[in-house]
């Protein structure tokens, strides 16, 4: 009787962890795959934009969280896209910076230095938010492609989820565009933290990451 009863509780506690896991993995899977705000991105390029478009080619703009865990997939993808595009886009990443938050929260982080080192690419501080403003951006990992006269061809994200390096429609699209004229998507969800989000709440999203690893 005593050995049905143990075996009886071990297959209940086992149970209850094969469903812990299987709720956890649920829930890192739907954090995993749920996209942010997409950019309703101005059909032609601001002219109060301090950044200068280039004349000749397309240009690409990423607007990111200088704290965004998901973000260092998005600037991988964009160095693959540089890689592919040879030469036909100028492209900026903009780091926000909001007035009102900590003194370090834009302090140069490795995601700065990664998009540093593609070739090709201007790295600039957006203090107060203002391009991503102007561009309507609201997710770390916003992508903006126009052309050479200024008109919008794509607006999204380069991810297939958060995080998530890989072929995806946004790259494919981007390239597609950059070296044949047309694509077959001209908009992609976006997956990161709120631009404007707080560097904790990113660093929380950080520990989501963590987790979703070890499992």
């Amino acid at each position: 009787m005593k050995f049905k009863k143990n075996k009886l509780i071990l297959i209940t506690t086992s149970a209850v962890w094969l469903l812990m896991i299987i709720a956890g993995l649920g829930f890192l899977w739907n954090y995993k795959s749920r996209p942010g705000m997409v950019a309703s991105a101005p059909p032609q390029w601001p002219a109060d934009s301090p950044l200068q478009p280039a004349s000749d080619r397309a240009t690409l703009v990423m607007l990111a969280h200088p704290h965004c865990p998901c973000t260092r997939a998005s600037i991988s993808e964009l160095a693959r896209v540089m890689a592919q595009a040879r030469g036909r886009v100028t492209a900026y990443v903009l780091f926000v910076q909001p007035a009102s938050f900590s003194e370090g929260f834009g302090e140069k982080t490795d995601l700065w230095t990664s998009a540093t080192d593609i070739p090709g690419v201007s790295v600039v501080e957006d203090e107060e938010g203002i391009e991503a403003s102007r561009f309507h951006a609201a997710t770390s990992g916003q992508t903006i492609l126009y052309d050479k006269d200024g008109k919008l061809l794509f607006s999204g994200g380069m991810t297939a989820a958060r995080g998530h390096e890989g072929d995806n429609a946004g790259r494919t699209a981007i390239v597609s565009l950059l070296n044949l004229n047309e694509a077959n998507e001209s908009e992609t969800p976006v997956f990161g933290c709120p631009l404007f989000a707080q560097a904790d709440e990113c660093r929380s999203m950080k520990e989501y990451d963590h987790a979703r690893d070890n499992y």
